[in-house]
């Protein structure tokens, strides 16, 4: 599902640093923008406030004396925390990275980390702007009132009650041939004020209880958008987010039953389940994993490659995919690190009887080095973002049209420089 980030810029921020002078130096950068700010060295006395007032976002260090950046991310997932949170250090690039991706599986909305030293204008761009700017898609032509609720649970709730909830897609492509094969269903509410609301102000923490009618919402609507795509030629295969905890849920495998369509050219529905999820609630998923094979409705592991899952644990379960996570996508054609990683899940995926999808494609040099290693599907923005039904049954209607019919000409005219030399 992914995509978190509250999109208003912060009024309130509390900084966690045990170094006086840093912490000193970003109150100030923020303070002269307008931001309130208050430096904590203490993450007790730091948690304590977040419980008192919680801010708009917090900015925190990796090493803070006895305690770290991971504590104080465990604490903030039970205080419910909502914010954005901003991590900043000294530490290399990848440990930033790795820290970011653990806030992001304890349901919090983290921006893009900042190294130490940093510079001013970096500071405030990282906290003044969503770092994926939902306000980019089609139909978002609306700023949001700051009298508005933030609380992602809360414009759920709305959203749910006066049913400005959509389902967009985002094409699958098939990088042996470029054509669409499928589409992953994703989440969108259109607000009469606020306009486009992605999933980073809609999705509340994980287990919250809206999941499920979300949940049921999400793929009722996706099967009704499958008969309209199919009755104009395109019975694609659609992919759906399921939290765990409701794909186990008692009757989930019965509502599945009931609205999958007796369509003769329906292939199959897939359920996104993240790796995290499959580990903690293993075995209830593996019987209804296998329930649900009856049905041609299959499991994709999403997100892989984030939990550093034991293979020993899943190697049974009965899943048809493999999704590979962004952060080991990007810059794959350039880093021989993470093209060794990337090898190596397409041979572990292919061992298991099951297709390698790799998400977060964004440049053509990364989609070449994923088609060479036998990737077999991929999606991302170099194909097509985030899009309205009757927006994507125009695009996948266009053989050529579009952002893929660019990559597919330059893809033709690559493999023909290559032939030729």
């Amino acid at each position: 599902m992914g995509e978190l980030h509250p999109q208003e810029p912060p009024r309130t921020v509390l900084v966690l640093d045990d170094e006086v002078q840093i912490g000193t130096i970003v109150c100030k950068v923020l303070t002269a923008v307008g931001i309130a700010t208050t430096h904590f060295t203490d993450p007790l006395q730091f948690l304590l406030e977040v419980k008192r007032a919680p801010p708009d976002a917090l900015v925190l260090d990796l090493q803070l004396g006895r305690a770290d950046a991971v504590d104080v991310i465990r604490k903030l997932e039970v205080l419910k925390f909502h914010g954005k949170v901003l991590l900043i250090s000294g530490r290399d690039e990848a440990t930033l990275q790795e820290i970011e991706r653990i806030g992001r599986a304890h349901g919090l909305f983290m921006v893009k980390p900042l190294q130490k030293p940093f510079r001013a204008a970096d500071l405030k761009a990282r906290l003044q702007t969503p770092s994926e700017p939902e306000n980019s898609e089609p139909g978002n032509k609306k700023s949001a009132p700051e009298n508005l609720p933030a609380n992602p649970r809360t414009i759920l709730e709305e959203a749910l009650e006066h049913e400005w909830l959509e389902v967009w897609y985002q094409p699958k492509v098939d990088l042996p041939s470029l054509a669409i094969s499928g589409a992953e269903a994703l989440i969108r509410a259109r607000h009469p004020e606020r306009g486009i609301i992605g999933p980073a102000d809609l999705l509340p923490p994980a287990r919250d209880p809206l999941y499920k009618p979300l949940t049921l919402f999400v793929i009722r609507r996706a099967i009704l958008d499958w008969r309209v795509f199919a009755s104009q030629g395109h019975p694609i295969k659609l992919a759906v987010n399921v939290p765990a905890s409701i794909l186990s849920a008692p009757g989930f495998v019965d509502f599945v039953r009931n609205v999958l369509p007796p369509h003769p050219k329906f292939p199959g529905l897939i359920i996104e389940v993240t790796e995290d999820e499959v580990i903690r609630d293993m075995d209830w998923i593996h019987e209804v994993a296998t329930q649900l094979r009856l049905y041609n409705v299959w499991i994709s592991i999403d997100d892989f490659g984030s939990a550093y899952a034991s293979l020993s644990r899943i190697k049974d379960l009965p899943f048809k995919e493999v999704k590979l996570d962004r952060g080991f996508v990007t810059n794959c054609g350039s880093d021989a690190l993470k093209r060794g990683l990337c090898h190596t899940v397409v041979d572990l995926a292919h061992c298991f009887g099951a297709s390698a999808c790799a998400e977060g494609v964004e440049t053509e040099q990364d989609m070449r080095c994923l088609a060479e290693l036998g990737f077999d599907t991929a999606q991302g923005f170099l194909f097509a973002k985030p899009m309205p039904s009757s927006q994507f049954l125009e695009f996948i209607a266009k053989p050529h049209g579009g952002p893929l019919g660019q990559v597919r000409v330059a893809a033709v005219d690559d493999v023909a420089r290559s032939a030729k030399a």
